[in-house]
Protein backbone atom coordinates (compact mmCIF):
# COMPACT_ATOMS: atom_id res chain seq x y z
CA UNK A 1 0.00 0.00 0.00
CA UNK A 2 1.40 3.40 -0.95
CA UNK A 3 1.08 6.72 0.85
CA UNK A 4 -1.36 9.26 -0.56
CA UNK A 5 -0.13 12.50 -2.07
CA UNK A 6 -1.26 15.88 -0.73
CA UNK A 7 -3.72 16.38 -3.59
CA UNK A 8 -5.16 12.88 -3.04
CA UNK A 9 -5.59 13.61 0.67
CA UNK A 10 -7.43 16.84 -0.12
CA UNK A 11 -9.70 14.97 -2.52
CA UNK A 12 -10.70 12.15 -0.15
CA UNK A 13 -11.04 14.41 2.89
CA UNK A 14 -13.19 17.02 1.15
CA UNK A 15 -10.70 19.76 1.90
CA UNK A 16 -9.57 22.62 -0.25
CA UNK A 17 -5.94 23.22 0.78
CA UNK A 18 -7.11 24.77 4.03
CA UNK A 19 -7.86 22.96 7.22
CA UNK A 20 -10.50 25.14 8.80
CA UNK A 21 -14.01 24.28 9.91
CA UNK A 22 -15.55 27.06 7.82
CA UNK A 23 -13.80 26.10 4.61
CA UNK A 24 -14.02 22.33 4.96
CA UNK A 25 -17.79 22.12 5.35
CA UNK A 26 -17.40 19.43 7.97
CA UNK A 27 -19.85 19.15 10.82
CA UNK A 28 -20.47 16.98 13.85
CA UNK A 29 -23.93 15.49 13.49
CA UNK A 30 -25.10 18.55 11.56
CA UNK A 31 -23.48 20.99 14.00
CA UNK A 32 -20.83 23.08 12.28
CA UNK A 33 -19.90 25.08 15.39
CA UNK A 34 -19.38 22.59 18.23
CA UNK A 35 -18.31 25.40 20.57
CA UNK A 36 -21.98 26.45 20.82
CA UNK A 37 -23.29 22.92 21.38
CA UNK A 38 -23.69 23.40 25.15
CA UNK A 39 -25.77 26.53 24.75
CA UNK A 40 -27.83 24.89 22.00
CA UNK A 41 -28.66 21.98 24.31
CA UNK A 42 -29.64 24.39 27.10
CA UNK A 43 -31.92 26.29 24.71
CA UNK A 44 -33.57 23.05 23.56
CA UNK A 45 -34.09 21.96 27.18
CA UNK A 46 -35.58 25.33 28.16
CA UNK A 47 -37.89 25.18 25.14
CA UNK A 48 -39.10 21.72 26.13
CA UNK A 49 -39.77 22.93 29.69
CA UNK A 50 -41.80 25.89 28.39
CA UNK A 51 -43.82 23.68 26.03
CA UNK A 52 -44.54 21.12 28.76
CA UNK A 53 -45.55 23.82 31.22
CA UNK A 54 -47.87 25.37 28.63
CA UNK A 55 -49.54 22.02 27.91
CA UNK A 56 -50.02 21.26 31.61
CA UNK A 57 -51.57 24.68 32.18
CA UNK A 58 -53.93 24.27 29.19
CA UNK A 59 -55.10 20.86 30.36
CA UNK A 60 -55.51 22.01 33.97
CA UNK A 61 -57.60 25.05 33.02
CA UNK A 62 -59.72 23.24 30.42
CA UNK A 63 -61.19 20.74 32.87
CA UNK A 64 -64.07 21.87 34.96
CA UNK A 65 -64.35 19.97 38.22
Amino acid sequence: MRELTTSELEFVSGGNSGCTRASSGNSYGGISQPSTLGQDLINIYEGLIQATSYMIERVATSWSW
